[in-house]
């Protein structure tokens, strides 16, 4: 059948209406630019093309006619399951999933009992309503758009008929090429009619793109209608990057998107395992109240409240502001509000560094009047506020519903009544308590050990430490740096300087290597006028980059030399600060200037922020890992957001170094106390005019992109940070370098690399690249790289050695003997993870 015959049979057909079943190649000749010149390559039909040679009834037309009554609920497609595939397996505690209509009964629940921790919340039962069983409900307007029977001109519904086939098989430049060339008679109405039956065809994708080209036009006209409809279709698939662009083009039209809108793109950002999503689609909800005056539904609340409470790591505490005002709007909503709600409110009030007792007491009396019982877990929490503040008759209270209940006792209740007992002094008790753990639960953790060691450690009794630290030496639990750190730190108050280094001694034996222990042997070196010893460990600790020093290392040797009338090296200490931007104590600074003045040498003033050298290639390695940067909307100011993956090893050692090398940089949010707490795994920059350049080549439109003059910048230390930040070593010993950016400027990267000797394979995974440096090609990568390479992180990354560790988990299905995924196939919105 040629393409003459086939344009006739589909007139008569009228439209193609019929969703594909089953899909199969049929080879005809190619599709060209003008659908009179004839074609010579295969395209994609359908079975159900076949259909189409005979006419429609009545109800099969009426069926896919969207015409209906204005603002009627939308004809949501029955199943989206043979479009898009779910969130992968390591990301599955997310799943708020858009399912097939039978499958409702047995679709994903949030996970919310995997990797049970103390600084998680773990809902009691999984039965709870959520936001994807309310898509069907929700109100948005219809299109209204002719049909073809409807157009009076033959050729155009002859040419409509044709697009409407032609543009679903191609990629995204062939089918802005067809539309170019069909420019000189498309218009606004049947560029519609194009994304409208797209649409109705499931090819969404097309629809989208068919839009995006419209806009483009001399002639469009914003059709709100047309906007919501396809921004529903891709929220649905999860596809939240294109939802959100077209979320946005309505606001900038100076309309308010529908109420289906805006509760499509929340859960969508919600049903992705990216980072940043929550916080957008926490941004998203607030909108939809503040300025679309929506009143949300009770499911979309509960899912965002839990997935607020699902947060990892102990970060949702930092959201209780938007979890009271989730909790605020179902009140005044007048909607129910579930145990698991007050139960989680409670939980998160309990973990704030200043507990607010009083809201606690209302949110309690609150279940009480509501006819709900207080569960383990609100006592649990309560537990936790008293040890806080050392309110010991409450926790008492509290203490004996918990063994009047039926629920076991968790271990780290004994660990808060422990806590509640040495705030008031009363260390035996405590003590007591400890051992009662043993008897209740036949064990004693790891947390227990160390808050009664820290206990006796405040009340200085130092032999029971020491007896409790020789038997969790000898239990094998880790990990002991904190009971380390906490003994030395109390040698040093007591002035026991001898005790003090056999523990430290003891725990570089058993434990790696640790700043905080450092800086207070250095103070006790220094204490003790042992100022030989305390240079050693200053410049090994300044050698090794995963200990490194900070302000308070360097105030503590500065101090020393100061004391010993040490000017030269106390001068050398200074001016390591200032290149550094380490703060100078005020004490310090005093006899400082003495020193300064009688060496005729001018005391530094501060100067404005300005990375160094090492700075901006390491920055430029981390940018090609995937870091991102963040602009304001006149794209004058920039943050830089450093995430790691707390489950990615090398990014638990590399997070410390990145920490440290751009602390001056850092949001005051981001910067540690004393230098002495446990990094997090996210943090971010000041927001600064300075990474412009940066945020103008790598992110230009909010989107990452390979820099044109990327050539230039591919130093070995920009390709070792890159590789430790994005790059993954595989359990063959191959090396695996993640790059998101154009196929362009990938190829301009994989010929600089060439150009310094370095052979690769480069493989698509949907939106991503995989740069492969396999078999020999690793090690001459490795040989590259390597001096740039941390130390504690060559073990993981060194190419060559076969390993199975969690290094390699996420990199083991790139096969670079097959053929690339393509765009269609394998992007989705829900793969653009930024870190390993």
């Amino acid at each position: 059948m040629d393409m003459q015959q086939m344009i006739i049979a589909a007139n008569r057909a009228q439209c193609f209406v019929s969703p594909p079943l089953s899909t199969l190649i049929i080879t005809i000749n190619t599709p060209s630019l003008n659908p009179n010149k004839p074609s010579k390559t295969p395209m994609r039909t359908s079975l159900s093309f076949l259909r189409l040679f005979r006419p429609l009834s009545r109800s099969q037309t009426a069926l896919f006619r969207p015409l209906t009554r204005r603002y009627a609920a939308p004809r949501f497609c029955p199943s989206f399951s043979r479009h898009f595939s779910v969130s992968s397996a390591p990301f599955s505690a997310s799943a708020v999933g858009f399912v097939d209509e039978k499958e409702r009964e047995e679709e994903e629940r949030w996970d919310f009992s995997n990797n049970e921790t103390e600084a998680k919340f773990v809902f009691e039962d999984n039965d709870g309503v959520f936001a994807d069983n309310d898509m069907k409900h929700l109100v948005a307007p219809d299109i209204e758009v002719k049909e073809l029977d409807e157009l009076p001109e033959q050729w155009r519904r002859s040419k409509l008929a044709w697009l409407c086939k032609e543009l679903p098989a191609h990629k995204a430049g062939t089918l802005v090429r067809i539309l170019n060339a069909q420019r000189k008679w498309l218009k606004q109405e049947d560029a519609t009619y194009l994304a409208v039956h797209c649409m109705r065809i499931r090819e969404n994708e097309t629809g989208f793109r068919v839009y995006k080209w419209m806009m483009q036009q001399h002639w469009y006209r914003f059709d709100f209608a047309l906007a919501t409809k396809l921004a529903n279709y891709m929220g649905k698939e999860r596809k939240f990057t294109k939802c959100r662009e077209i979320f946005d083009d309505i606001i900038n039209q100076g309309c308010v998107p529908s109420e289906s809108m805006f509760h499509i793109l929340i859960v969508a950002y919600l049903s992705t395992p990216v980072q940043g999503c929550l916080d957008e689609a926490c941004g998203i909800y607030n909108r939809m109240i503040q300025l679309g005056g929506y009143q949300p539904r009770l499911s979309l609340h509960n899912s965002l409240f839990r997935a607020l409470l699902n947060r990892p790591g102990g970060s949702s505490k930092y959201y209780l502001k938007q979890a009271e005002f989730i909790f605020h709007n179902l009140e005044t909503c007048g909607l129910e509000i579930q145990k698991e709600i007050y139960t989680a409110l409670i939980w998160l009030h309990s973990y704030q560094d200043t507990v607010d007792k009083e809201r606690i007491k209302s949110l309690r009396k609150m279940m009480r009047e509501s006819g709900m019982e207080e569960g383990k877990e609100v006592l649990i929490s309560i537990l936790r506020a008293c040890s806080k503040d050392g309110d010991i008759e409450e926790a008492e209270r509290t203490w004996i519903k918990l063994l009047g209940s039926n629920d076991s006792i968790p271990s780290q209740a004994f660990v808060y009544k422990m806590e509640v007992y040495s705030k008031v002094g009363e260390i035996t008790k405590s003590l007591e308590v400890f051992r009662e753990m043993k008897k209740c639960l036949g064990y004693t953790s790891i947390a227990s050990y160390h808050k009664i060691i820290e206990v006796l450690c405040e009340s200085e009794q130092m032999d029971l430490a020491e007896s409790f630290m020789k038997e969790l030496i000898e239990s094998g639990m880790k990990p002991l740096m904190p009971s380390y750190i906490k003994l030395t730190d109390t040698y040093l108050r007591l002035n026991c300087h001898d005790k003090l280094e056999s523990t430290f001694l003891e725990c570089l034996e058993k434990c790696r290597p640790n700043r905080t222990i450092y800086n207070i042997y250095l103070s006790s070196l220094v204490k003790v006028g042992n100022l030989g010893k305390a240079e050693e460990i200053f410049n090994h600790m300044g050698e090794n980059v995963t200990i490194g020093v900070n302000a308070k290392s360097c105030n503590t040797i500065l101090c020393g030399y100061l004391s010993s009338g040490d000017n030269s090296k106390a001068e050398k200490i200074y001016d390591l600060m200032c290149q550094k931007k380490f703060e100078i104590e005020s004490p310090l600074m005093e006899k400082l200037e003495n020193v300064l003045r009688s060496s005729r040498k001018e005391v530094k003033k501060p100067l404005s922020l300005k990375l160094s050298k090492e700075q901006r290639e390491i920055l430029m390695g981390l940018l090609l890992g995937g870091l991102r940067i963040d602009s304001d909307e006149k794209r004058k100011n920039h943050m830089i957001r450093f995430e790691f993956n707390p489950s990615f090893i090398p990014h638990s050692i590399l997070k410390r170094h990145i920490h440290d090398q751009y602390h001056e940089w850092l949001h005051p949010s981001s910067k540690l106390t004393a230098g002495d707490g446990d990094i997090p795994h996210k943090f971010n920059t000041i927001s600064h005019s300075y990474f412009g350049f940066y945020a103008d080549q790598f992110w230009p439109k909010g989107q990452p992109v390979i820099p044109k003059l990327i050539h230039r910048w591919l130093s070995p230390i920009v390709l070792a940070y890159w590789y430790m930040y994005g790059g993954y070593r595989t359990s063959a010993g191959d090396i695996l370098l993640k790059l998101k950016g154009s196929s362009e400027g990938v190829e301009k990267v994989v010929k600089t690399l060439k150009s310094k000797s370095l052979n690769c394979r480069v493989k698509r995974k949907g939106r991503v690249f995989w740069i492969g440096f396999l078999r020999t090609d690793s090690m001459w990568f490795w040989k590259l790289v390597e001096p740039y390479i941390l130390d504690d992180l060559k073990d993981f990354l060194k190419a060559g050695s076969e390993t199975a560790d969690d290094c390699a988990v996420e990199s083991r299905d790139i096969n670079f003997d097959s053929a690339s995924d393509s765009d269609e196939k394998g992007s989705s919105d829900c793969s653009e993870d930024v870190n390993p």
